[in-house]
């Protein structure tokens, strides 16, 4: 409930950003032009992000015959979370990591590499797959895709703001405001945009390791995974995930990890905290 109570605050917090945003530079009715821009640009990945993702992660799917044992784990996690069981790809990738996809349980999906397979123990592997169909259940795809359309929205503002900035925008007197205001929104808004997308970003990996802990009764299973997997990922990077860092915030641990970022820029929480957390659910 806590994670889903600041999930809603953030999503707040970036909805009042967008409406100072396009109020600053030119009133409501620019505001409503810009937020159906955002919502064109969002809409063809909130409906096609999951075939664009597999494909950046050279992910194929695989029959019930090709993987029996993941299969297996996918269908019984599903049936504990009351949800039909999602397609099951697995990427040919050392480096062990996972993610989920998928716009609601009726589409869901989830990757594997073949990494994760080789290093983690049956109980271990079936606590991740329990945190991917979490993120499923929740509809966090959804979640993610309002805060993306809400920030691009910002960002969009953001660059109509420096243009009209150096072009000589609107003076004190007009309704857009003044340009030192443009100029000051169009460097901020921005950044502060992103803090709060990559905020609702780790809530959701908080209370996806929650959730999927409850699913399957264990959260042991998933606290040893993350450690297994923290470890094992700084020495293997996600080749794919290099080559592509935009998805890099879908995967169970973060196969960035390895590149020097701030806290606050950091798509997922530290993995210490997050295996705290479960290992005080488990008492």
């Amino acid at each position: 409930m806590k994670n889903q109570l600041k999930t809603l605050a953030l999503l707040g917090g970036l909805s009042v950003l967008l409406v100072g945003a396009g109020t600053l530079v030119g009133g409501t009715g620019n505001l409503v032009v810009f937020g159906a821009i955002a919502v064109a640009l969002n809409f063809f990945s909130y409906f096609f992000s999951d075939k664009v993702v597999l494909a950046m992660n050279r992910a194929r799917e695989v029959s019930p015959r090709e993987a029996p044992r993941l299969h297996a784990i996918v269908q019984d996690v599903a049936e504990r979370a009351g949800i039909p069981k999602p397609r099951v790809f697995i990427m040919e990738d050392d480096s062990p990591n996972a993610f989920a996809t998928g716009r609601n349980p009726q589409h869901g999906v989830v990757a594997v590499t073949t990494g994760i397979m080789n290093i983690l123990s049956e109980r271990e592997l079936r606590g991740v797959i329990a945190h991917e169909i979490a993120h499923i259940k929740n509809r966090d795809i959804l979640i993610a895709s309002v805060a993306a359309m809400i920030a691009t929205a910002i960002s969009i503002i953001a660059s109509v703001a420096r243009w009209a900035a150096i072009f000589g925008g609107p003076r004190d007197d007009d309704e857009g405001g003044n340009p030192i205001a443009l100029i000051a929104f169009a460097i901020v808004a921005p950044i502060a945009a992103t803090i709060v997308q990559l905020a609702i970003s780790r809530a959701r990996e908080y209370h996806a390791d929650a959730t999927g802990a409850r699913f399957i009764g264990d959260p042991e299973a998933l606290a040893r995974a993350l450690e297994k997997l923290d470890l094992a990922s700084r020495r293997i990077p996600l080749h794919a995930a290099e080559a592509a860092p935009a998805t890099a915030s879908l995967f169970i641990v973060n196969p960035l990890s390895g590149q020097s970022m701030l806290r606050w820029f950091s798509t997922h929480p530290p993995l210490p905290e997050r295996i705290r957390r479960l290992r005080a659910m488990a008492g």
